[in-house]
């Protein structure tokens, strides 16, 4: 089933995903952030760790599921954008998929490196690799690393989003939204 490239609104799937990333990107990073102002040895840092993977595996999850909602029903095109416009929303989109499938990976390498066990719920994911501090190490720069992109590409996606629905006045922001808007 692919999607009228003429519709005006993302699909219901498309738009309830894009809502729930946002929310777990959030709780990623609140939680993350929360931890670093808490004082060494405090006790909400290990829930606050433990939430945060748990966000990140969702994120993770849920990314398939989206690429392959995607991939099903195509999103609204809007009519005769710029060349430079369409080329940076693809390289953004890129890049946003990219930061929501290798920052989880990297977290998982860098803990299965570190020999730590990654709990999501009841049970423990596996280890994809044997024991190495070194590249725990190297694995928690690259998270890290992408985890500071993702500030600066989810603010980059979500100016856009403001600078086409104040500034060039279309429908970008608004094919996005909950009918509701």
């Amino acid at each position: 089933m692919t999607r009228d490239p003429l519709a005006q609104r993302y699909g219901k799937l498309s738009i309830t995903m894009h809502w729930l990333m946002l929310a777990l990107f959030v709780g990623v990073y609140a939680c993350i952030e929360l931890k670093g102002m808490l004082p060494r040895g405090h006790a909400l840092k290990g829930p606050l760790l433990g939430t945060h993977a748990l966000f990140g595996i969702a994120i993770f999850a849920l990314v398939w599921i989206r690429l392959l909602g995607r991939l099903k029903q195509r999103p609204p095109i809007l009519p005769n954008p710029p060349a430079w416009n369409t080329a940076l929303a693809h390289l953004t989109h890129l890049a946003l998929y990219a930061l929501m499938i290798a920052t989880p990976l990297f977290a998982w390498l860098m803990l299965s490196a570190a020999g730590k066990p990654i709990p999501y719920f009841d049970f423990f994911l596996p280890s994809p690799m044997a024991l190495d501090p070194e590249m725990a190490k190297q694995f928690k720069h690259w998270h890290e690393w992408a985890g500071n992109a993702g500030y600066w590409l989810i603010g980059l996606h979500a100016c856009a989003a403001l600078f086409h629905h104040y500034w060039v006045r279309d429908n970008t922001l608004t094919r996005m939204l909950p009918k509701r808007f």
